[in-house]
């Protein structure tokens, strides 16, 4: 039987999602709590995923495994036995043929900056104390739809089938000392989501006018683009199925 799990972890203390090597990852953390706890040796697939330092508000993965589940008893005995930043919202029975990174419609993220020093974001949150035009941003932000070639924000020697995403929202909004860019497409290149909000930084700051990002896109070249903002202010926020919704 396939299962799907949904869970949830702050990755402050994590090289990431994937199982590497001489690091802790979520990934291994979750698969040896689900391997002790079902007394048999269990692999995870996981939607996605996220580099070092990045959160997760909602992401799923899929084992499998061969006998019923009590899904309420699992979830709790998992929430006890992993660690405080990691947390289990689900377990679900699905198809045998449902894949948890392929059959994802969309994915969704949030970067995350606060323009006031403020002790209790820190490992959540990018400080960015210098002035920014929220407007010019979003006016740039709304170049991102006439593309679905993204290889300028691409992490370099990335070993992909294609650069091509499509962008379905793209959206900076201010609340307070708060300033939150929301971004959702049917899929993602590694790093792209912090190289696209770097070079809208960039936009913001007046240091490249709002056209100009589409020479940037065109130019195909990661070089072009602005830096990559830092990992912690970064979150998966949603990840869509058409048979969850």
């Amino acid at each position: 039987m396939r299962y799907f799990i949904e869970f949830a972890y702050q990755g402050t203390n994590y090289h990431g999602w994937q199982s590497q090597p001489n690091t802790v990852t979520v990934q291994e953390t979750l698969t040896k709590a689900l391997s002790i706890l079902l007394k048999t040796p269990l692999e995870l697939v996981g939607a996605g995923r996220t580099d070092a330092g990045v959160h997760a508000r909602q992401m799923y993965a899929h084992f499998d495994y061969e006998a019923p589940i009590d899904e309420k008893l699992l979830i709790a005995k998992l929430n006890s036995f992993l660690p405080e930043d990691i947390v289990v919202y689900g377990i679900h029975v699905v198809a045998t043929e449902a894949h948890a990174r392929f059959d994802a419609t969309s994915r969704t993220y949030e970067y995350h900056i606060h323009l006031f020093k403020d002790a209790f974001k820190k490992d959540l949150s990018w400080y960015h104390f210098r002035s920014l035009d929220v407007e010019k941003m979003n006016q740039a932000a709304q170049i991102l739809f006439e593309y679905e070639d993204f290889e300028c924000f691409s992490k370099s020697n990335t070993d992909v089938f294609t650069f091509n995403c499509t962008i379905s929202q793209a959206l900076w909004e201010l609340n307070n000392n708060s300033l939150v860019f929301t971004i959702t497409a049917n899929r993602f290149l590694r790093n792209m989501v912090r190289a696209i909000v770097g070079t809208l930084i960039q936009i913001g700051l007046g240091k490249v006018p709002i056209d100009h990002l589409r020479t940037i896109i065109e130019s195909k070249d990661r070089g072009q683009a602005g830096f990559s903002v830092p990992a912690k202010g970064l979150f998966l926020t949603r990840v869509s199925y058409p048979y969850f919704e």
